[in-house]
């Protein structure tokens, strides 16, 4: 006979398994700041505290069209000149990590 505790046990162990797995879940960060006025340097990486290099970080005009197709270095930083035309950057690090940011949004130096 199976003691009545030992199914609720085993009942409690897979539901903390869940939630531990949802704990060690990173959000996408990325920051970009004028280093002049020609050039930008972007920075990506997860709220753990991990680094993001070889992330794919794409600069796209307002048309959609890829203007600096690019991947984040070892050092999870890119560094690219400023487009002349309106655009946005893009840090996908795959479904449900990712953050787009709009020129406007980029610090002056």
């Amino acid at each position: 006979m199976i003691p009545p505790l030992r199914p609720l046990k085993a009942l409690l162990l897979v539901l903390c398994a869940g939630f531990s797995a949802s704990a060690l879940a990173h959000n996408p960060m990325c920051e970009c700041k004028a280093i002049d006025a020609e050039q930008i340097k972007c920075t990506g990486g997860f709220s753990d505290g991990s680094g993001a290099p070889g992330v794919t970080l794409d600069v796209i005009g307002y048309d959609e069209t890829i203007l600096v197709p690019g991947k984040l270095g070892a050092d999870s930083t890119l560094t690219f000149k400023k487009p002349g035309a309106e655009f946005y950057v893009l840090f996908d690090a795959g479904p449900g990590h990712v953050v787009e940011i709009d020129q406007a949004d980029i610090e002056a130096p």
